[in-house]
């Protein structure tokens, strides 16, 4: 995989499916720079990826707020001059129907979600189109096309990341490449959270729904890594503009 001395920048970068994607692309030889508001496990993933021998930063970023995002780019750059490629993977859950909604619950999914890509993107863009190139990769997720009971924000800041793909891959073609991965049910933090409050233990639910995904399993941080890597890569340099689902094939189910 064509990521060997590449920059690539990362948001949410510290936990789930953003640790295990600095992981695989420290591994790949990338430089990583990894971003966070998780001060001690940046500071210990960092640590333990330039221990063995990879390079790796972290820069603890508050990704609802333009000026931590811009000196993350600006660190980005004072460390390594240029920014190949930006995961902006960071992203919160919240539980509640349209009919619980309230500002406190907007504002935590819309301003993490949705308004860290559209500042994140608003710093890097420029960088990428100065050096002439650059990839942005959003984390999207079937959230965006699937009517989840209770995540009526949750879907709808999953869907506005899709549009958000688009418009940017048209906003600025010829420079920066634009594409989304749309993951399904992976084994993260975040998916334990949404077990709290069930009546039957978390391992006895992930069973339960690892027997209806038609691969029988569920994904893996490992799994969105792998092709994260790809999409960042030179190698797919004719995907643009679209998402690429990984969902063991849970879309494809039918509603009985």
């Amino acid at each position: 995989m064509a990521l060997n001395g590449k920059v690539i920048l990362i948001t949410g970068g510290t936990s789930g499916i953003g640790e295990g994607c600095a992981r695989h692309f420290a591994a790949l030889g990338a430089r990583v720079v990894i971003a966070s508001n998780q001060q001690d496990r940046g500071d210990a993933l960092e640590s333990e990826l330039r221990g063995a021998g990879r390079e790796a930063r972290f820069v603890f970023t508050d990704v609802s707020c333009e000026q931590s995002v811009q000196r993350l780019v600006e660190s980005a750059l004072q460390s390594y001059g240029r920014i190949d490629g930006v995961h902006c993977n960071a992203g919160v859950w919240a539980k509640g129907k349209a009919t619980e909604f309230d500002e406190a619950v907007w504002e935590k999914v819309m301003n993490v979600n949705v308004k860290s890509v559209l500042w994140t993107a608003k710093h890097a863009v420029p960088v990428m189109e100065a050096q002439g190139s650059g990839v942005i990769l959003i984390t999207t997720s079937v959230a965006a096309h699937i009517g989840f009971p209770a995540h009526a924000l949750y879907c709808a800041s999953k869907a506005a990341l899709e549009a958000i793909v688009r418009c940017l891959a048209v906003d600025h073609a010829g420079k920066v490449r634009v594409v989304g991965i749309s993951p399904g049910t992976i084994d993260t933090p975040m998916l334990a959270a949404t077990c709290e409050g069930w009546d039957k233990p978390v391992a006895e639910l992930y069973a339960e729904v690892a027997r209806r995904i038609p691969v029988r399993r569920l994904g893996q941080p490992e799994d969105i890594a792998k092709a994260a890597a790809f999409l960042l890569s030179d190698d797919a340099g004719y995907i643009n503009a679209t998402s690429v689902v990984l969902d063991g094939g849970t879309m494809a189910l039918p509603p009985w």
